[in-house]
Formats: C-alpha cells, structure tokens, sequence
C-alpha cells in the first residue's frame, strides 16, 4: 500500500465525514452547494461502475463504497432531510453549461470507446 495515496484516501474521507457531520450536528445544509454535491455523487458513481466488473482489493472496494455512499448521504441530506435549510437561490451555477460538454468531450476523447471507458473519461472531466 502506498503510504501517500492511503493519507491522500483518508484525508478526502475526513473532509466528506466533516462535512457530513456538520450537517448532522447543526441540524442545516446552509452555504452547502447542493449542485457541487450532486456533481461529486456523479464523479464518484461515473468513476468506480468498475466495481461490477473487477476487483483489485477490500481496500480499494471499501473506499469506492464509501466515497459513493457518503456522496449520496450528502445529496439526501440536503435536498430532503433539511431541504427547508438549503437556499437554492444562491446555489445559481447551470450544471448542465458543464455536465453537457463534458459528456460531449468524453465520447470525442478517450482510451477505449466502450460505455465504462466513456463514464470513466467523463468522471475524469467533470
């Protein structure tokens, strides 16, 4: 194990869990972004689909899983458990002025056209 990709790994984690818990604690999702956090649930869903078809260890799976579930926890906390905290008026950014080029981008470049390569790209780009 590489000892600068587990700090890397643990340290993105305590941001999420962070982030999670202050959430949790004050009970609001105010000055969240919930489009940056939709945009991280679909770079880490895009990214690690190779789930269903490799495994390289626990450690790797375990992470993915995580990385994908703390994603999600975070989209559901702020656009359902404390959706009346969330100020979606200053959360003005058009994710589709991204998310569309993006998509246009990876199937135009990439390592291998097939559909897994393509979200990996995408995820990549985003």
């Amino acid at each position: 194990m590489n000892i600068f990709r587990l700090t890397g790994d643990l340290s993105h984690l305590a941001a999420i869990v962070i982030l999670l818990l202050k959430i949790w604690k004050t009970r609001s999702c105010a000055g969240i972004s919930g489009k940056s956090q939709l945009l991280f649930a679909l770079v880490f869903t895009t990214r690690y689909l190779d789930l269903f078809t490799s495994f390289i260890s626990l450690y790797n799976t375990s992470m993915k899983l995580i990385y994908i579930a703390c994603s999600y926890a975070t989209v559901y906390l702020i656009y359902m458990k404390f959706k009346a905290t969330y100020d979606g008026n200053h959360d003005t950014f058009r994710v589709e002025f991204l998310v569309v080029p993006v998509g246009g981008l990876s199937f135009l470049v990439n390592h291998d056209f097939s559909p897994l390569e393509i979200l990996w790209t995408f995820s990549i780009y985003l």
